[in-house]
Parts: structure tokens; sequence; C-alpha cells
């Protein structure tokens, strides 16, 4: 599995680093979300054996999942990886955004952070929207096995971060690439470990996170490990 993250983490540094990646052959459907009061546009790329298999695959969710967002990006590198049998065939399942600050947000007691967006501080909304209405119409689609991870940069790593501390079983990886702990304050950092002590003794988590050198970034990142 270390494997796994190494590959995947490395693929995605090239993607985002290059020219825009081509959109790769993908399935769209909206959600009417109860949750949200709004439509949620989700892309789903199959792995190549997809239709040739009766096999259940694991599910690798990402923020930040549009065609003009990184969407192309993880499903292009998925399938490089999976082509050369460096990592087992998934699904990736993105969903794009609409109030990414938003959604990808916790609450916030500091000035700054709430002006970066008309509404932030909804990511308990948003992973109620995934757990009750992603993860269903998922299962109800497509064949797939009870393993889930979720992937994502900056705000999104956030996000990831976030969820893993307040709800770890909700997904079994979590890949966070520059996330953006300094968010209230580094609050997560500072109670992370307290977050740790609540976490399930029967469900197994893995936790894969790195940061670039930006200054807030990287020293939040670096507390955090």
């Amino acid at each position: 599995m270390k494997t796994f993250f190494a590959l995947l983490f490395h693929g995605m540094l090239i993607s985002f680093a290059s020219a825009q990646d081509s959109i790769p052959k993908h399935e769209t459907f909206t959600i009417e979300s109860q949750f949200l009061k709004e439509t949620r546009v989700i892309n789903v790329w199959l792995p190549t054996d997809y239709s040739t298999t009766t096999i259940n695959y694991p599910v690798l969710y990402m923020p930040d999942g549009g065609v003009n967002e990184d969407f192309p990006h993880v499903a292009n590198t998925l399938d490089s990886l999976i082509a050369i049998k460096q990592i087992p065939p998934m699904i990736l399942v993105g969903f794009e955004n609409t109030q990414r600050r938003r959604d990808l947000t916790g609450p916030t007691t500091v000035e700054s952070d709430k002006k970066i967006a008309p509404v932030v501080g909804g990511s308990e909304v948003f992973r109620h929207f995934l757990k009750e209405e992603l993860f269903t119409a998922i299962q109800s689609r497509y064949r797939i096995t009870s393993h889930k991870g979720i992937i994502g940069e900056s705000l999104a790593g956030l996000f990831i971060i976030e969820t893993m501390l307040m709800d770890p079983r909700m997904f079994n990886n979590y890949i966070a690439i520059d996330p953006s702990l300094w968010w209230n304050k580094h609050q997560l950092v500072d109670q992370s470990a307290e977050y740790m002590t609540k976490f399930p003794n029967d469900f197994f988590v893995r936790c894969w996170f790195a940061s670039s050198n930006a200054k807030d970034i990287k020293k939040n990142t670096k507390s955090f490990a």
C-alpha cells in the first residue's frame, strides 16, 4: 500500500505541474442534494477492464473533481499506473465545485479566514452530502467494494485531514497534498493528538500527506507530522 501511495503521489505531482491534461472518457450524472440545496455534478472514471469483468472495484473520491479542475489529472494518472500494473484497478469519482470555500472549510474564528468567500465553514454539511447522498448514488450505479479513499490538494487537503480526524470511518485511505492546515489558526494541527485518541480500534486508517515549501503550508504540515 505504501508503494501505491508513493506512485500515485508522484504521478499526481507531475500532472499538477504539467500542461492541461486531456479529458479522459468518463460518465457524468447529477445529484439533487437535499443537504446542500443545489444540484451537484459528479464525474466518474472507470478502469479499462470495468466493462469486461464482473468484479467489484475500490473507489477513490476527489473534491475539485470537475473536468476543468483536477479530475483529468488524477484520472490520467490512475490510467497510466493501472496500465503498467503498478496499482490495482479502481474507480475515480470527482465532484465538481459550486462554492468550494464553503464546502471544504470548517468553522473559523479568524476574521481574515471569513473574508475568503461569502460563506465558509460548511465542511460538516458537505460530509453529510458525501455520506448520505454521493456514496449511496455510487453504490447504486457501479460495482464497488467497501474500500474507499479520498485525494485532494490545498483546501481539499484541509477537508481531507479534517474528515480523517473527525470521522475516520468515512474512508480507508486519506491522501492530502499541500493541506491548508493554517485554517482557523491551525486548529486541526493543535488538536490532532486529541482527535487521534478517539480513533476506533477496529478500523484501520491510512493517511499520506506532503507539502511544498510554501511558508504557510510547510510549517503546519511539519507540525502535523
